[in-house]
Order: structure tokens, then sequence, then C-alpha cells
């Protein structure tokens, strides 16, 4: 299937992107991902380095023409989401990722397709390869572990780049110049539970929740998409309320940075109200997926009749962790008053795991304003901290403000209409982006955002435009020969 992704135009990019696929590389595991790309400066003779925490930074010198303009540093992410459905066979540890062409749209078989933020590499990529493309000297930046806390970037130490100008290739809209990002940070509820033997007269189901699409859990957070996590808790607190529903177990979403997509409960209810809560569950799946048959039209809810557990979950602990995840805030907290349409804060319930006599809930918060990050990690605190849990916070990192008076900005900003014949759309994004965490240390740098058009980034349906890529690697070119001089 990949061969028909090398003869995409521009072939340069595609080879690149292909190559690049073929190495495994899901967050936290990047070690082959990172000597593939050291194997890959040094096979073009161009000095290599590594830092301390895996980053990867190769420079190339300028074309004949250009050596007077400002150096550029050339950024993208070597990790990527490793999300499947769950009726895929593939492992992110070992295996490259299989792709195909649908229509104007590249996908991936069942997994995520790695676009975010592949294309970005292997723009960078080829970039450095090429012989006829005039730039600028680049300083070309790979950064680790972007999509699970960001710790390439916060590792980033100052003074080893030299560069002016930061391009930043992980925005999604080809259409869109992004000036600034969110800040975010994971909330960890946890407690334990006693567990009490399944009583006597009970007969046990396993409910699941498959089917959504999911997404980002910053760019998509918006779109109203079902969140599997508060999907499954609605149907348990309806059983325990109506029928005395005990849990065994829970296990939904699997990645903070996604909108959970699946959720699975093994739990009983008594013999006698087999029947009435069979048609109870079964009339409230249909209420919510009338609910959401436009933005989620392939949602499944299925109960089945399973083996009774041994234990269950101690009833007063059970009743406070059902409470608490219908009260617990998930979605757009706050709209900006400045930016139109721009999701100021949010919250993503991410990860629910209740077994064994454990309780774990992971939330990503994020928000371009620190004081309504703040005030909504807050909000979780006191929900879960009610019910006895311990609430911590961790991989906390800042927003990105938007620089309006950027002088890339201007010669982006020309350059899209001369290209294209209408303006760009100069926003600010809801998703974590490095360049906040990277102007710590490089103040000065100037900063700008793009990308080719991707969607259903951090999903099974993740998809990259043909033709976006093809706009987009012109504009590319045409911005490394319109540099402004040092």
């Amino acid at each position: 299937m990949n061969s028909e992704i090398r003869n995409l135009e521009p072939k340069v990019l595609w080879n690149k992107f292909a190559d690049l696929n073929a190495v495994p590389r899901p967050s936290k595991k990047e070690e082959r991902v990172i000597k593939f790309m050291k194997d890959f400066g040094e096979s073009l003779g161009l000095l290599t380095e590594i830092d301390a925490v895996g980053n990867v930074l190769i420079r190339k010198p300028a074309t004949p023409g250009l050596e007077d303009r400002k150096t550029v540093v050339m950024q993208s992410h070597l990790d990527m989401v490793h999300q499947k459905n769950a009726d895929t066979n593939f492992d992110f540890d070992t295996q490259g990722i299989e792709m195909y062409v649908d229509g104007d749209w590249v996908r991936a078989n069942g997994t995520t397709l790695g676009a975010d933020n592949g294309l970005g590499v292997a723009t960078i990529m080829a970039i450095l390869e090429s012989k006829d493309i005039q730039h600028p000297a680049i300083e070309a930046l790979f950064t680790i572990d972007e999509e699970t806390g960001m710790t390439g970037a916060m590792g980033l130490e100052g003074g080893w780049l030299q560069g002016d100008i930061l391009l930043n290739l992980d925005t999604e809209e080809d259409d869109e110049i992004g000036v600034g990002c969110a800040g975010g940070i994971d909330v960890t509820a946890k407690r334990t539970y006693k567990e009490e033997p399944t009583p006597d007269g009970k007969i046990a189901y396993t409910i699941s929740v498959t089917g959504l699409n999911g997404g980002h859990s910053g760019m998509d957070i918006n779109k109203g998409l079902g969140n599997a996590n508060k999907i499954m808790n609605r149907l348990l607190f309806d059983g325990f309320e109506n029928f005395g529903l005990r849990v065994n177990e829970i296990k939904g979403g699997s990645l903070r940075n996604a909108i959970p997509r699946e959720s699975f409960a093994t739990i009983v209810v008594d013999t006698i109200q087999e029947e009435a809560f069979e048609f109870e569950t079964v009339e409230l799946s249909k209420t919510i997926k009338n609910e959401l048959s436009i933005i989620d039209p392939n949602l499944e809810i299925e109960i089945s009749k399973v083996d009774l557990p041994t234990n269950v979950m101690d009833l007063g602990v059970q009743e406070g962790i059902l409470k608490a995840l219908y009260a617990a805030h998930n979605g757009v907290y706050t709209m900006s008053a400045s930016i139109t349409d721009l999701v100021e804060t949010s919250n993503n319930i991410a990860k629910v795991t209740i077994k064994d006599g454990g309780i774990t809930i992971e939330c990503l918060t994020r928000s371009s304003v620190e004081s309504s990050k703040l005030d909504l990690v807050n909000t979780l605190r006191a929900t879960f901290e009610l019910i006895g849990c311990e609430v911590s916070t961790s991989g906390d990192y800042p927003g990105w403000a938007p620089n309006m008076d950027s002088s890339i900005l201007k010669v982006m900003d020309e350059l899209y209409q001369k290209l294209n014949g209408e303006k760009a759309h100069v926003a600010a994004c809801h998703a974590g982006l490095e360049c906040g965490i990277l102007g710590q240390n490089y103040p000065d740098m100037d900063m700008i955002s793009f990308g080719p058009t991707i969607l259903g980034a951090h999903s099974p349906d993740e998809r990259a435009s043909i033709s976006s890529a093809q706009k987009y690697w012109k504009f590319v070119v045409e911005i490394l020969k319109e540099i402004p001089k040092k």
C-alpha cells in the first residue's frame, strides 16, 4: 500500500513521509526514530547533534546568494499518537504505519496516520536533502515526546539554537498561520477502594461504548464529539439509580490528548431486574445515539451477558465516583473574549480506569489564560477530592502569546495572498504547540506555526489532504526564498 504514497506529488515530500512512517515512533519510545534522523543527517554530510533528552539538530548552510538572510529554525516533533481501532491487529512498537490513498486523502489502515507531525518532519527532511531549493542557513530541530508531555521542548537548553526565526510545521489547516496557542496541564485523580464479594442473586453484563470519532482534545474539543467516558458514566449512573447496578471494573480511553472513543465496563444487577435493566439500557442507548447521530453517527452501545465476576466495588465509593464523573467538567469551559471563536479553556476526561481496588481518572486541561487554567484545575480538584481522591497535577506547560508585529508573519501573510489569491487566517489555536515552551529559552526568536490540512488527528480517522500538501509545499519553498535579511 505504501508504494502508491511514494508516487504522489510532491514526491520529495511523500517519499520522506513514507520513509519516516516505516520507523516505529510512538511517544516516549523514540529511540529508533532518533537514530533514523541522526543517520539521515550524517548521510548528507551535515552537522548532526543529539542533546541530553534526545532532540536532534541538523544544520545546513545557506544556498549561494542567501547567506545574508536570517537563520531559520525549521521545527517538528518526531513522535506520534498511537491509537488504533479495537479490531485492528497492530503493534506500534514494532510495525511501520500501513498507508493507503482514498481520493484526496492519505489514510492509515485502522490506526493513526502520523501526519501529525510526520508531514512536518518529512518537509524538513526534503529541504535538507534538496540540491535545488533556495534557502537561508537552516537549523532543523526535531523534538521528542511532544504528544505526551512536551519533554523534548522542555529539555531543550538555551544557546543550542542560533536561529532568528522559528517555523513550527505543526498546524493542521493549510489556510491558517498560527501566532499563538494554549498551555496545558495534566490532572490526575486517584483513590483506592475495598472490593466486596459479588452478592448472591446477581446477573453480570459487559457494557461497551465504541465507534466514536474521537479526535484531538484541543483542536476538536469544541465540536461536540462524544466522550466515551462520559457516555459510559451516564449509562452506569442510570443503572445504579434505577436498578442498584454494581460495578466490577471500567476501562475507558487511552491517551490524555485524544478524546476517548471507547469504554468498557463489567457490572452486575439483581437477576429479578434482568428484563427491566436491559430494556432501560437499550432505551437510554437509543437516546444517546440519537443525540450524537449527526456528529458521531457510528456510535455503538452494546450490553452482553457474561460470567459473574468475583468482586464488585464498595457501594459508597461507587456512588461517589459515578456522581463525581457526572459532575466533572468535560469540553469547552470558556471561550476567548479577545479572539473570535477561539476556545480559551477546556478539559478532556481522557481516561478512566477502575479495577482491583484502584481508581484513576486522567484529564488534560488546556487554556490560553493561565488564571483560567488554574480555575478549571481547581474545579476538577474540588470535584474529585469531595469523594476522597488524591488529585495531582503534572506536565504543566505555558501558552504562546501572539505577536502581531512579527516580521516573518508579515512576509508569510503577503506571500500566502500572492500565491492563493486570498488572505490567510491568522489565528491562535486551542492546542499545545512547542512554541510557548521554546520561547522561554529563546524569548527573542520570531515564531510562526503552519502546515498542511490534516483531519482527525489523534484518532484512527486521521487523514492528510494530498492537494493541501501540494499547496503547502509550494508555500514552504517560497517562504524560504523570502526570509528577511539579517
